[in-house]
């Protein structure tokens, strides 16, 4: 019979934790399960997950960090943090708890709101993009575009420095195929993240068809990249490769199997995920998981699936699951 796992230590304050819900170390590596948001309306208006509904950004993320290990925070693919947002993120978690962050959409060719710009880098926004509600990084000049991704990278300094850093996700849109311009722009990644990990989610089948899944595949190895397993719908034409790119990190994110909300413009980014996942199809991902960790030192299993409190309950029971697997103390 296996023994207590091994979890990560320091409780936050005032938090209770979930049997097993903690970093379980399996075969000499390290999996943690998180979800991609702890602060989704639906989870904090809608259920009784947390406490209290009238807790502080600050007492919710304390409490989060005593559930699970590990998180993936969205809100900075729609804004850019600062270091000041970065420092209070890393003051409010124990040792050993990772954020994983998520690069602001403008980094990765998704259109932004002009208003969500540094001020002096909207300025420099072409003429053309003027009254625009959406804009490109095409709107904004090479220098311009350089600057906001050191600005970026810099805001997350507080993070690296307290060790609570885990990697930098970056989701590329279903129109980043694969060509030439498309691999350069994943080649300059590694120097733009100045020593920072960094992990890359292509969402466009082709990179996965049967005649460029290996070649995308040493690409990533060759820039140091880890590369993102998805759990999707069927309709979204994302196969679930069971690869990792890099030794010390393997990621999974779990976006339900709701094919009817996948493509879906007029709904949240919770409802679009609005998908339970049934204890067998967690447990087969236990066994996939089992096997990311033979070839990674650390796993990263993240539920996007963060409708009301769906994606902490699968959060939970996966934990509890790789749990039952862990080495012996």
């Amino acid at each position: 019979m296996p023994s207590e796992p091994e979890l990560w230590p320091a409780e936050a304050p005032d938090a209770v934790p979930i049997p097993g819900a903690r970093g379980v170390v399996l075969g000499g590596a390290t999996l943690m399960v998180g979800t991609c948001s702890w602060t989704d309306p639906t989870l904090t208006k809608q259920t009784d997950w947390y406490p209290k509904r009238s807790m502080s950004a600050a007492e919710r993320l304390r409490y989060y960090a005593g559930q699970f290990p590990l998180v993936e925070a969205d809100v900075t693919y729609y804004r850019p943090p600062s270091r000041e947002l970065a420092r209070s993120w890393a003051e409010r978690v124990p040792d050993g708890f990772c954020f994983d962050i998520k690069a602001y959409g403008l980094l990765t060719g998704h259109p932004v709101g002009p208003v969500t710009l540094w001020p002096d880098i909207r300025e420099q926004l072409a003429p053309d993009a003027a009254g625009k509600r959406r804009v490109y990084s095409s709107h904004l000049p090479p220098e311009a575009l350089e600057e906001s991704w050191a600005r970026f990278v810099d805001a997350l300094a507080p993070l690296r420095e307290g060790g609570r850093l885990g990697a930098v996700l970056f989701q590329y849109p279903p129109w980043f195929v694969p060509r030439r311009s498309n691999r350069d722009e994943l080649a300059k990644l590694p120097g733009r993240l100045d020593g920072a990990r960094g992990c890359v989610e292509l969402r466009s089948p082709k990179w996965w068809q049967d005649d460029e899944r290996a070649r995308t595949l040493a690409l990533l190895a060759d820039l140091g990249l880890a590369v993102v397993v998805v759990d999707a719908p069927p309709v979204s034409g994302l196969p679930t490769v069971l690869a990792s790119t890099t030794d010390d990190l393997a990621v999974v994110r779990f976006h339900g199997r709701a094919d009817s909300t996948w493509g879906s413009r007029n709904v949240t980014a919770a409802e679009r995920f609005r998908y339970l996942y049934s204890q067998a199809e967690l447990e087969e991902w236990a066994g996939r998981a089992r096997r990311l960790a033979q070839m990674a030192s650390r796993v990263h299993l993240l539920m996007n699936n963060c409708y009301q409190d769906y994606g902490v309950r699968n959060a939970a029971q996966l934990a509890a699951l790789l749990s039952g697997e862990a080495d012996d103390g």
